[in-house]
């Protein structure tokens, strides 16, 4: 089974477990804090790791450190994880859970690739515009990118909507170039 299956059931337990608990929000915070610790904190995923911490060690510091601010339930998901030695797919767990949440909401996750940092009012336009024409709620990240001339390019799944300036002078070029062309086999 590929890592994208696994992840993918193990989110929607995670899903399922966070449904029992009337608070799928909070879990998909929780499961994304975990990830991004286990991305961004080299000792905390070398920690669960190591096969030279034995699996009690580590149960009983995952529970030391989150046991106090997430709930128990969510703790045993945690350790069910680490006791099938699964903790390399932590980010991909929460991946697929925001997804798997998305389907189930009928909300649409896109990101925006921008020369400048939009103000709040902007982002909502283009939300809002992203919307109306995918027919779906849309919750998009945004993001600098600086080697486009203007405008912006969309990514939603597989899809990309290009409307930066770049693909705007590529089009007008490739049209003046097919006009020059027509013109002189008809000329």
């Amino acid at each position: 089974m590929s890592r994208i299956a696994v992840a993918r059931n193990y989110a929607d337990t995670l899903l399922a477990l966070a449904d029992r608990s009337d608070d799928a929000v909070e879990w998909l915070s929780l499961i994304g804090e975990v990830a991004g610790l286990y991305r961004e904190v080299p000792p905390f995923r070398a920690f669960l790791e190591t096969p030279r911490v034995t699996l009690a060690d580590k149960r009983q510091v995952i529970r030391d450190v989150f046991g106090e601010r997430y709930p128990e339930s969510f703790i045993r998901f945690l350790l069910v994880v680490l006791e099938k030695r699964r903790q390399s797919l932590l980010p991909e767990i929460a991946l697929a859970a925001l997804e798997l949440q998305d389907a189930r909401t009928g909300r649409v996750r896109a990101s925006v690739a921008m020369t400048v940092d939009p103000d709040p009012q902007l982002r909502s336009e283009i939300e809002s515009a992203l919307g109306r024409i995918l027919g779906r709620e849309v919750t998009a990240d945004f993001r600098l990118d600086r080697r486009l001339v203007g405008g912006m390019v969309v990514r939603v799944k597989d899809r990309v909507l290009d409307g930066s300036v770049r693909r705007q002078l590529q089009l007008m070029r490739r049209a003046l170039i097919e006009d020059v062309g027509s013109v002189t086999r008809t000329g």
